[in-house]
């Protein structure tokens, strides 16, 4: 997945591009460039590396002049990261500059045509098909020749269009792969997230699917693909700037973990209404909750780890039969669904290319779609039956933290809105659940206290090779959030396995030093998770335990002890994983990693 921004207005293009790219890195950074139109020629700059060598490259921009240009961040997917490979792409004779996010399926065939029509490619990626294919159909109509070429191509893509012929515009393009028009005075832009134009407006249009914007410094036309006038309503984006700045924090991912208490209480505190649980536009009935025969979720990476917490906490509450999906293994086992399936999907931008393509299959199947999502408007958003959003702001950097528990704190909101409705749970348990909820902020403040812990266990361990976690039940489901946040940004191999399953060959592993975090915050399997550690501990292993502050008799057994404050059990994974995201985090930070732009990584990932 890549950034796209693009600027169209009075003011120098390049330096507009690079502030915006900026915003946009987190989506990818192993390559950069831009595209300037000056009134006739288009000029393009790019390279490999991280956005401050494009920056340097062209003197901040002051060596490429022009008002209207086109820019790129990108992450490979089709050929290496190089300057070749680096967008925008030009057409052969130079006429169209092209950024794209996304993948052109069928480029290889649209490739092999162009070949034999003397087209010559430069690099190894699916974008070049693009700029060639619009120069091959151009006959005078820009609008025509994008028309055509989004016949002939295949897949997800967000596209940024330049032409030399018509110096004063910027054509844009959206199908599954996110992208909004910035409305400005005397300016307009464009770009892959909010982000990007934050600084420049507030007022935007979200493109739809096969939406083609064509873009003046006055004016913004949208069309269909019959070429029919588009009619768009404004929104307005109420975010606080600094919200998408690290506010004095050193890295984004520190200061979206201290942000949890808010994000969370704005995703509960709206949805507590004179003592109910109201979901937005909620259509679920008692009625069709009762014809379900089961639910399915559906999710990749972080969103896939609120999946197993869910599948506890939904069949828990309203006895329902729960699977979880990993969204990209989904279409291809011939899933079992039917209109008596809920489908459940999980993803913070709610463009995720595997997720929105698991979507569309159980959609094809005659399952109803439930989506829990950040990024209203947002693919995955638009096409399910209801959505539920987690209101948790921009998240910047590439490993989730609040996006995560405000999945979470939605996941519980539903369970116990199900519960009710289903008449499953007495009005003191309802109370009850309210009462949980409304404290996890409070409670996650307490805990955001004790960080130091944190920070000086990871002083001690932050060279270890090898580092497990384990637990049971939701205890589980969090040692899988804990492993992955650690191996994403620090490097450090991680695993995490269910407890029980560590006599079944896990233990092997186990020798003198290897630091095992054993989570037992489940009361009805604390003394069960207590005798796994005392097996880790016999054969040399350092635990570092996690558990409530009514369970003191763990320090017996563990070699450092870290309470969180008690609450219902099965919230306990919103407190559980704050500790686990600041022990990656201290941990990372002492190896001197890039904790924002780990390797390899990127934010949204809208590709399969």
């Amino acid at each position: 997945m890549c950034g796209i921004v693009g600027y169209i207005g009075e003011d120098q293009a390049a330096p507009i591009l690079l502030n915006g790219l900026e915003k946009l890195e987190y989506r990818g950074y192993d390559s950069a460039g831009v595209a300037v139109c000056d009134g006739g020629s288009i000029q393009v700059e790019k390279c490999k590396g991280r956005l401050k060598v494009l920056a340097d490259l062209i003197d901040q921009g002051e060596k490429i002049p022009g008002t209207v240009g086109i820019g790129h961040t990108r992450w490979a997917t089709h050929g290496k990261p190089s300057d070749l490979n680096s967008h925008p792409h030009v057409s052969g004779q130079g006429k169209f500059a092209v950024v794209h996010n996304g993948i052109i399926e069928n480029h290889l065939m649209l490739k092999e045509f162009l070949l034999k029509q003397g087209k010559q490619f430069l690099s190894e990626t699916d974008t070049e098909v693009v700029a060639h294919l619009l120069e091959y159909y151009y006959q005078g109509d820009v609008l025509d020749a994008i028309i055509q070429v989004l016949h002939q191509v295949e897949g997800s893509y967000a596209l940024g269009i330049l032409c030399e012929d018509i110096p004063d515009q910027i054509f844009a393009v959206r199908k599954q792969s996110p992208l909004i028009i910035g409305l400005g005075q005397h300016e307009n832009f464009i770009a892959s997230d909010i982000p990007a134009i934050l600084s420049k407006t507030r007022e935007i249009y979200r493109l739809e699917n096969n939406e083609i914007a064509q873009i003046k410094k006055d004016q913004v036309m949208i069309y269909d693909l019959e070429k029919n006038i588009v009619q768009k309503e404004r929104c307005h984006i109420d975010w606080d700037i600094s919200a998408a700045e690290k506010g004095g924090y050193e890295h984004f991912m520190f200061k979206e973990i201290m942000e949890q208490p808010k994000a969370i209480a704005d995703t509960i505190q709206p949805r507590i209404q004179e003592g109910r649980i109201v979901l937005d536009d909620m259509t679920l009935t008692k009625e069709d909750l009762e014809q379900f025969r089961k639910i399915s979720i559906v999710a990749c990476g972080s969103a896939y780890h609120v999946g197993v917490v869910a599948k506890y906490v939904i069949e828990k509450l309203t006895r329902i039969p729960v699977d979880i999906d990993v969204a990209s293994e989904f279409r291809y086992r011939n899933p079992i669904i039917d209109e008596k399936v809920l489908v459940i999907v999980i993803s913070q931008s709610g463009e995720t290319a595997d997720t929105l393509a698991a979507l569309h299959e159980a959609k094809r199947l005659g399952a109803r779609v439930l989506s829990i999502v950040n990024v209203v408007g947002s693919a995955i958003a638009n096409e399910s039956d209801d959505v539920l959003y987690t209101w948790a702001g921009p998240e910047i950097s590439v490993a989730t933290t609040k996006a995560y528990s405000t999945q979470l704190t939605v996941v519980y909101l539903l369970a116990v809105y199900m519960a009710d409705l289903m008449g499953l749970i007495s009005r003191q348990e309802y109370q009850g659940y309210l009462d949980d909820l409304c404290h996890l902020p409070g409670q996650i403040e307490m805990i955001l206290k004790k960080k130091d812990q944190l920070q000086t266990l990871a002083s001690r361990y932050f060279n270890a090779k090898d580092i497990f976690f384990i637990g049971r039940n939701i205890d589980y489901a969090m040692s899988l959030e804990g492993s992955l946040k650690l191996k994403e940004i620090s490097y450090i191999h991680s695993e995490a396995y269910a407890a029980g399953e560590l006599k079944h060959g896990t233990i092997s592993l186990i020798e003198d030093g290897t630091l095992v975090v054993a989570l037992a915050t489940q009361d009805t399997l604390f003394e069960k998770m207590m005798s796994n550690v005392q097996e880790v501990t016999a054969r040399g292993a350092v635990v570092l335990g996690l558990t409530t502050e009514d369970h003191p008799e763990m320090e017996k057994s563990a070699t450092h002890t870290f309470y969180i404050p008690k609450t219902n059990d099965l919230m306990l994974a919103s407190l559980a994983v704050i500790p686990l995201q600041l022990f990656a985090y201290y941990v990372a930070s002492m190896k001197g990693c890039d904790i924002d732009k780990p390797r390899n990584l990127a934010k949204s990932v809208t590709v399969e």
